[in-house]
């Protein structure tokens, strides 16, 4: 049986299977991106698919320290609306 690979997520530090996280990224060139294949090389934070873990990390600046580099407004709405289509209905 193969195992699910864990991470912690940088806003509530609850350990969660990776797939259920959302991967943000600093690519080797700088730039920050939102990782939906959880393969993209460079530093990456793990966060909730959850708006309140959202909220929580962009006001503790956890992805922000994290990534060693402050998060551009474009990313941070289209975090918003993942966390927003994902919340159940």
């Amino acid at each position: 049986m193969k195992k699910t690979p864990l991470r912690t997520c940088t806003a509530c530090r609850q350990m969660k299977p990776k797939k259920e996280l959302l991967r943000v990224v600093r690519t080797t060139e700088g730039t920050l991106c939102i990782d939906e294949t959880g393969k993209l090389n460079g530093r990456g934070a793990y966060l909730c698919r959850e708006a309140n873990c959202l909220q929580r990390a962009l006001k503790i600046r956890a992805v922000e320290r994290a990534l060693k580099q402050p998060l551009p407004p474009e990313l941070v709405t289209a975090l918003q609306e993942i966390c927003h289509a994902d919340a159940p209905a």
